[in-house]
């Protein structure tokens, strides 16, 4: 980005994602009408805004930590058959660039890196800031199968609605 715009004006500078208070969630369905839904936890995350409005960062999920309130799911969650953390123990979302597209949200672009494939990904956030700290409100529909994950069983979705509301505090 080039220009200043009120989005990121304020927020110029650098920031330090407050794992505790960030949340991290996924939606999707189970043979076709069974919602199926599952919290996550953020490892660490920065995020730089410069006063030209550019916007570089990074947020990194502990790809384990996924939660469905049902043991037997969660075990197969961590499996080849989705997230393989074994060998992939973080799902990361690192921002390249970001652009104002109306007050308070912002388009951002960069690779979201599942099972150690790196995809180009762009999502629109929720910026809000006030004194020292700022949160980021994303909710983006993925394809998993992007990722190499398309194990489905009788007609469970290929599509994850995944919401994340991250806190920053100014570093």
């Amino acid at each position: 980005m080039t220009s200043t715009n009120p989005t990121t004006s304020a927020l110029t500078g650098t920031w330090a994602l407050d794992p505790a208070k960030t949340t991290v969630g996924f939606r999707t369905k189970a043979m076709w009408i069974l919602p199926v839904s599952a919290t996550g936890k953020a490892l660490s995350g920065e995020a730089t805004i410069g006063a030209d409005g550019d916007v570089k960062g990074t947020l990194v999920i502990d790809a384990a930590s996924f939660d469905t309130k049902n043991k037997k799911r969660d075990d197969h969650l961590r499996t080849g058959d989705f997230l393989e953390v074994g060998t992939y123990p973080t799902i990361t979302f690192t921002a390249s660039s970001g652009r104002a597209v109306g007050d308070g949200l912002l388009e951002v672009t960069g690779l979201l890196t599942v099972r150690g494939q790196s995809r180009p990904f762009t999502l629109q956030a929720r910026v809000k800031g006030a004194g020292g700290s700022a949160t980021v409100d994303v909710e983006v529909e993925v394809d998993r199968s992007l990722w190499g994950m398309s194990w489905a069983k009788m007609g469970a979705g290929l599509k994850n609605q995944v919401a994340i509301h991250a806190h920053f505090d100014r570093a």
